[in-house]
């Protein structure tokens, strides 16, 4: 029983983690479809950063999904060494997504209807 429930967190963080990279690699692609054309076409500063909201959206479920799957991977076998590890890991992608999140606030309360534009 306990092998199979290993067996099970083992292939669903592979999972979780290949959705994250599939995430982010979605929200590439919709990045730079809608990017490069916006900066061929020379738009206002303020207009790209409505592509970099969205794709910081992205890279925020990205990292959730990946810290996901560290869990779990770190869940069916933990040594001391793999939670340090996952401690690590947890703090710095929580680091990233808060001040990640802070930035996207900040662009969107710059786009917001009302508010002055540069």
């Amino acid at each position: 029983m306990e092998t199979t429930v290993r067996n099970i967190a083992i292939h669903l963080s592979w999972v979780v983690e290949l959705l994250g990279a599939v995430v982010i690699a979605v929200g590439l692609v919709q990045f730079l479809a809608g990017y490069l054309p916006a900066v061929l076409k020379r738009r206002s500063h303020l207009d790209n950063a409505v592509f970099r909201v969205r794709f910081g959206s992205t890279l925020t479920i990205a990292l959730e999904l990946l810290l996901a799957a560290d869990i779990l991977e770190t869940a069916v076998a933990p040594t001391w060494d793999d939670i340090g590890k996952l401690a690590a890991i947890a703090a710095i992608r929580t680091t990233l997504n808060f001040f990640l999140e802070k930035e996207l606030k900040e662009m969107e309360k710059r786009q917001a209807p009302g508010v002055e534009q540069q």
